[in-house]
């Protein structure tokens, strides 16, 4: 079956925002004593805020009690900075035009809120090639589970065998390839010669670089 759809993660793939949610969650967490390495941070890149939130504040026996007031403070903190500093990333008008012009069904499952996901389709001005906007913040299960994935593609009517999805994180990579979807890989510069993206289909280090040859390998 043909590739028919394209579903993009948000981010650190379309927008830059990983070392605002990075600031932001240093500068609530650093309220309770807790401070992180950039190791520790990776580990929990691609979760959403609620299981990161809880699982660094547990794992500093912080009571459960300050679990969602923490949560709030970072997500507004992030609606923030990336109001204010946001940038897009590198590619972002070059791949929704490339899939635009083929037809392609276009999709965004992230981990963000809804709210979050508004501002940035707004900001960066891709709310006219979108067809559906997956959020797994309210699912049971976040990233790596597959579904926000599999709700994206059955929102646009897709098997999941149709879809090839871009994504940054390694959590991100895992669900897309629970999913049984096509995964493109982006990491950060910084992470682009771990091992661990050998699990996905194709590893690119810009959205720009990605062209028909790519998509030609992929669909088969």
């Amino acid at each position: 079956m043909r590739l028919s759809t394209v579903i993009f993660d948000m981010d650190g793939l379309l927008i830059d925002s990983e070392p605002l949610w990075k600031e932001a969650a240093q500068e609530i967490f650093a309220e309770y004593g807790i401070v992180l390495s950039d190791a520790q941070y990776a580990t929990t890149t691609g979760l959403r805020t609620k299981e990161f939130t809880e699982w660094w504040l547990s794992r500093h026996q912080i009571a459960e009690t300050h679990y969602d007031k923490a949560e709030a403070k970072i997500l507004q903190s992030v609606m923030d900075k990336v109001d204010k500093r946001g940038l897009v990333m590198p590619g972002v008008d070059h791949i929704f035009e490339f899939f635009s012009a083929l037809n392609f069904k276009i999709g965004i499952a992230s981990s963000s809120s809804l709210p979050l996901i508004d501002l940035v389709v707004e900001k960066l001005g891709i709310g006219k090639y979108l067809h559906t906007i997956a959020s797994a913040g309210n699912l049971p299960f976040g990233k790596p589970h597959p579904q926000v994935y599999l709700d994206c593609a059955a929102a646009l009517g897709t098997p999941p065998t149709q879809c090839i999805c871009f994504e940054d994180s390694f959590n991100g990579m895992i669900a897309v390839k629970a999913a049984r979807m096509r995964c493109v890989i982006v990491p950060g510069p910084e992470h682009y010669k771990e091992p661990r993206w050998a699990a996905a289909d194709l590893k690119l280090s810009s959205l720009q670089n990605f062209n028909q040859l790519h998509l030609n390998l992929l669909d088969n």
